[in-house]
């Protein structure tokens, strides 16, 4: 079966940011989310799952492990599990990545807390 983001579940989440979730299985999970501009995801990790985020369109600020790093179109990053990570998009144009988690990251996000980092 061919997948688009026109045939996978989509999802909204944080503020005004959508989801689409191409492979969505126990083990393994690929989504492509669309973050408008000036909105970020908490600071959170996770127990179990492992993440690679890879940049589709626009620019990534993540800050890992205190860490702040700037990735680009055409870039990713790896996030181990029980790293403290964090996804914002600073810029005035949209961010558009793949997320792939192994295995799959929802109900094992662990809020690291109630705030962004850097807000």
């Amino acid at each position: 079966m061919v997948i688009t983001k026109t045939n996978s579940e989509t999802y909204t989440w944080g503020e005004k940011c959508t989801g689409w979730h191409l492979v969505n299985s126990k083990a393994f999970s690929v989504i492509q989310e669309l973050m408008p501009p000036g909105t970020a995801e908490i600071n959170h990790k996770h127990s179990i799952s492992q993440q690679f985020f890879y940049i589709l369109d626009g620019q990534a600020t993540f800050f890992i492990d205190g860490t702040e790093y700037t990735i680009e179109k055409n870039q990713g990053i790896h996030i181990k599990p029980n790293i403290p990570h964090q996804i914002k998009n600073q810029t005035m144009e949209d961010l558009e990545f793949i997320v792939i988690s192994q295995p799959h990251s929802h109900g094992d996000r662990i809020v690291e807390n109630d705030s962004t980092i850097n807000s």
